[in-house]
């Protein structure tokens, strides 16, 4: 059988073309996530190391080394938070990643060791109801803390001699979006930190670094992991001096991952492409099948192009994220709604392979109607789960 196009490479068969040499340097997402920290192959041994349980370390003589004691550091950390970077800033030189044993210990980290008293913050006033914890905290330390919406880049007008500037974008769970780039430009110039809660979008979905952000911060909990069976968090610094910082906190507080978690993520990143493509796709179909629902309101999801935030996102953003909002008539509408759902847990996570769903005013911490509903787009089948929705908010209407 002739083979023409082959036939024609004959002379140089052997040698990769300048396509084949763009494609080695530049891996595209699944490749990245299915390699992402792996170590060099080793005959004879696993291509991921397990984890190691170790409280310390053979240390003679000299303290000299990278593994000294299981505070300070672990080989199964360094392999997930190599990782991590490369999925964070592919590319990026001198990019320093450090886990933690949740998203609220990463969040609190870079808040706390990069403020002393007297400094300002700005926080959305949008965004994750832990966040008013957070200021309360900071307050009480002497911190001054400024608060904005984060829809229209609202944060701008209360940056003026901040110190850092905290962003979250989609904001969790009202999923408005900015500009991380133009806040970021205009932080630098006044000397403002940067830091992003990149938990809803993932690395696969939004890179704050390359946007300008000074750290990438998440809940590695929930998208970035995705089988809602480990806490974990990570910030991701473009200035090492920065990092230091943080994983001096780390040490300080102790808030460190166990060895068993921070396998089971690395394990997970694997997948990572394949559940978010799936969970992003079903997202978005599960907001189209809301469009046109008449007891629906306030629908929001960014991918929407009739979304209010969807303009800045798609600049931004390389997937619009698994989550979904919208309101429901009233409470007893809202829980009728999720009783009747059969493919969808009511449980306060989001990014895992199972959908999930839950009358988020159930917990009084966010500024939302009794009707609001936070669902979270799994992995099942697309018509299954649309069709799951449409017969709960059915059944959910009938009881009315």
């Amino acid at each position: 059988m002739n083979h023409p196009q082959r036939d024609q490479h004959d002379g140089d068969r052997g040698a990769p073309t300048e396509a084949v040499r763009a494609a080695a340097s530049r891996p595209g997402d699944g490749t990245r996530a299915v390699r992402a920290g792996l170590p060099d192959p080793v005959k004879n041994e696993p291509p991921l190391p397990g984890p190691v349980f170790a409280a310390h370390f053979h240390l003679p003589g000299a303290v000299e080394g990278p593994y000294t004691y299981g505070r300070d550091t672990n080989p199964t950390w360094t392999l997930l938070e190599r990782a991590i970077g490369e999925l964070e800033a592919p590319g990026q030189d001198g990019v320093d990643t450090v886990v933690f044993a949740s998203g609220m210990a990463a969040v609190s980290a870079v808040l706390l060791s990069q403020t002393r008293a007297g400094d300002t913050v700005v926080l959305p006033d949008d965004g994750y109801q832990a966040l008013p914890l957070v200021r309360e905290q900071l307050e009480a330390y002497g911190v001054h803390v400024r608060t904005a919406p984060t829809g229209d880049d609202a944060q701008l007008a209360v940056l003026d001699g901040a110190r850092l500037l905290w962003i979250e974008t989609p904001s969790n769970p009202g999923l408005d979006v900015c500009d991380i780039r133009r806040l970021a430009e205009a932080a630098r110039a006044g000397g403002t930190l940067v830091a992003v809660d990149n938990t809803l979008a993932t690395p696969l979905g939004q890179r704050p670094l390359d946007l300008g952000a000074d750290f990438s911060v998440a809940s590695g909990t929930k998208g970035l992991t995705g089988h809602g069976d480990l806490l974990l968090g990570y910030v991701v610094c473009r200035d090492p001096r920065l990092a230091a910082a943080v994983r001096r906190w780390r040490k300080i507080v102790g808030a460190i991952p166990g060895p068993m978690e921070a396998w089971l993520a690395h394990r997970s990143l694997a997948t990572l492409q394949l559940r978010a493509q799936r969970q992003w796709a079903n997202a978005l179909a599960v907001a189209e099948a809301l469009v046109d629902r008449g007891e629906v309101a306030g629908l929001r999801y960014p991918g929407l192009p009739s979304d209010p935030s969807h303009e800045p996102a798609a600049r931004q953003m390389r997937g619009f994220g698994s989550v979904v909002s919208f309101t429901l008539p009233d409470r007893a509408h809202a829980e009728r709604f999720m009783a009747a759902l059969q493919l969808v847990e009511d449980a306060t996570s989001f990014g895992g392979v199972r959908s999930t769903a839950e009358r988020r005013g159930r917990w009084g911490g966010d500024a939302v109607p009794e009707g609001f509903i936070r669902f979270s787009a799994g992995a099942e089948d697309t018509e299954d789960l649309v069709a799951d929705v449409l017969r709960a908010l059915e059944s959910a209407a009938a009881g009315a």
